[in-house]
């Protein structure tokens, strides 16, 4: 059996069409189960034909050819090239029968042969665009390629890459999809060329799929999870390969998120990005901190699909009314946070998928990468771990949630921890296995599942005391924060995180934006500013500054403890002076300042002995605390 690849670029020749094309609102497709030549306009002249000769009765914004349980999508300049063609042979016919014949089955022919001509013909060959578009044509290949992909799914893939593209590298990922990245010269972004396992199956396999699909749509098939490997085998032949292909590809498209699971099958890519209107924009993703082009859409049924099932399974209201949504999903081993909107903010559904990262980071591993230096996460360690009111501010994709994630594991083991979020990304799960005692509270609006964040904070309140993290500040939270914070001065560590840029930004927002009194502002400890930024080994995050909040006379004042020179986190000197209110405020009864100076370097040689030796992943985190703190 040949390949989809094969049946793309060399269908067995015909002599006939059976094509049966049909409007679907503006779009015509085409049934070419019965045809020889199987709809493939790009090669097949009889199947061009029939479809432009339908065209000559109306426009079409796309043209969709269907076989064998697969869907060859043909939009922008190649539907534009159609609807140009069948516009043309109906204005031309009654002057040049010949030539309109010729435009049905050979467009760029018929366009060389009307501009090679004086007078009308060449005047309707340029009034009805087929001139233009076939002058931008090299071949029916590059300019009838289309998008594929098999009938159940929602997302089309365009098969070949430009021709200007220069293959760069390739890797098959985990789902049997290859990816192959393309250099562009005429582009600034380079090309992330997907190519799913699907696309490679025969026509025999894909007509299984096909037949499994319909079983399974029916309800003839049920079973939840294991509903799509039972309809295979009820449809699969005697002896037929690819059995496990044929269930994973269909889990994948009836029980998981489509095309999303091949691209987040890859551990380089951290984002995708479905612009609207999606059937027009192809995904973007993020590779390794760079921004890539796909060949990949996803149809307006495919954006509909995940709106529903996101409204579902997260409780949010998604629709005109509420126009934006804020979830969550598991893709793969994956767990992701979703952003949408839809209209009238915007024109139809898009979506930004952000990937958490697989793994729990810890302090000593943030020292490993870079993130900051031992000595500035021994202050952090030990502030945590004394009970200080810390926020965490950055910018998006700054890593102020990894870094909060990172402190979870500083707090003493018998820590009693509530965690307050409205989308779920910090490592609570995993923080849970180790056996600490932390509780979820879901925060949402009136519009989502779970309790304001003002309630969510009294009910941690009446949980135990113990430590109170607040997974981002954006509205409302601000209050709950600084209400935590004041709790906290009682003896409970406070976390949080905000959007901003060091303290100055951070207190605008807080005091002017969010309406906080600039006196319980001055509630917090500790204010640790994240940044993105560009490594030799390409995008990374870093620690930019740590400063100690206070408040007096003059209201609320930063003074920096580490800032960058050079680009390294250093310390300014003030600690050391003598100077830090923070550092006098860690001191314990009796205890003098000296003393946590001293704490802090020892706290500083451990952390950075951890990370010199690779022990930086949460159990063995977790064990060197507790030797640590036996050996007192």
């Amino acid at each position: 059996m040949r390949t989809l690849f094969e049946r793309f670029t060399d269908p067995e020749p015909t002599d006939a069409c059976g094509c049966d094309p049909a409007f679907e609102g503006d779009r015509l497709v085409v049934d070419a189960s019965d045809c020889p030549g199987g709809g493939h306009l790009a090669t097949d002249p009889d199947c061009r034909a029939t479809v432009v000769e339908r065209l000559r009765e109306r426009d079409a914004d796309a043209v969709s050819t269907r076989s064998a349980g697969m869907e060859r999508a043909y939009e922008n300049d190649a539907a534009a090239l159609l609807v140009a063609a069948g516009r043309f042979a109906d204005a031309v016919a009654f002057r040049d029968s010949d030539l309109a014949t010729r435009a049905c089955r050979d467009p760029l022919g018929a366009a060389r042969e009307a501009t090679g001509r004086a007078g009308p013909v060449s005047d309707i060959a340029a009034e009805t665009g087929l001139a233009e578009l076939a002058a931008r044509a090299d071949s029916y290949e590059g300019a009838l390629a289309p998008s594929v992909g098999p009938v159940i799914s929602r997302a089309r893939v365009g098969v070949r890459p430009p021709a200007d593209a220069r293959f760069e590298s390739q890797r098959e990922l985990d789902t049997g999809a290859v990816v192959r990245v393309y250099e562009q010269p005429t582009t600034e972004r380079r090309l992330y060329h997907l190519e799913p396992v699907e696309h490679e199956l025969d026509e025999r396999a894909t007509a299984t799929l096909s037949a499994a699909y319909d079983r399974l749509a029916s309800g003839a098939v049920t079973g939840g999870q294991r509903a799509p490997a039972r309809a295979v085998r009820r449809v699969v032949d005697d002896g037929q390969d690819q059995v496990r292909t044929l269930e994973a590809v269909l889990q994948k498209h009836t029980r998981g998120y489509g095309v999303l699971v091949d691209l987040f099958a890859d551990d380089r890519v951290s984002d995708v990005f479905a612009t609207a209107p999606t059937d027009a924009n192809r995904l973007r993703v993020r590779v390794d901190g760079e921004t890539m082009r796909t060949n990949v859409r996803v149809t307006t049924e495919g954006v509909e699909a995940l709106a529903s099932r996101f409204r579902r399974e997260n409780g949010r209201a998604f629709s005109r009314a509420s126009p934006t949504l804020d979830a969550t999903a598991t893709v793969g081993d994956r767990r992701l946070r979703v952003a949408g909107v839809t209209e009238p903010v915007s024109e139809g559904i898009a979506f930004a998928f952000r990937a958490h990262e697989r793994e729990a980071w810890t302090l000593p591993a943030l020292v490993e990468n870079g993130t900051l230096p031992a000595e500035a996460a021994a202050l952090l360690s030990l502030a945590v771990e004394r009970d200080a009111a810390t926020l965490l501010a950055g910018t998006r994709g700054a890593g102020k949630t990894t870094l909060l994630g990172a402190l979870l594991w500083e707090l003493p083991a018998d820590t009693r921890t509530v965690v307050i979020e409205d989308t779920p990304e910090l490592p609570v799960e995993r923080l849970q296995t180790a056996g600490r005692d932390v509780q979820l509270l879901r925060a949402a609006d009136d519009d989502g599942a779970g309790v304001p964040p003002s309630e969510a904070l009294r009910t941690a309140l009446r949980l135990g005391e113990g430590a109170l993290v607040l997974g981002e500040v954006r509205g409302e939270e601000a209050a709950v924060l600084y209400e935590a914070m004041r709790v906290g001065a009682s003896g409970s560590a406070v976390l949080g995180t905000i959007h901003g840029d060091g303290g100055a930004d951070v207190r605008e927002r807080v005091v002017s934006d969010l309406d906080v009194a600039p006196s319980s502002f001055g509630a917090t400890d500790l204010l640790v500013t994240c940044e993105p930024y560009q490594s030799a080994e390409g995008r990374a995050r870093r620690v930019k500054a740590i400063e100690e909040v206070t408040y007096g006379d003059e209201g609320v004042r930063f003074e920096p403890l580490f800032e960058l020179d050079d680009g390294e986190l250093v310390s300014t000197g003030r600690i050391a002076r003598g100077n830090s209110r923070l550092v006098d405020g860690l001191a314990r009864s009796g205890e003098r300042y000296a003393a946590v100076r001293e704490r802090l370097d020892d706290r500083a040689s451990w952390l950075g002995d951890l990370a010199t030796a690779g022990r930086t992943d949460p159990e063995a985190v977790c064990n060197a605390h507790a030797r640590r703190r036996e050996a007192r």
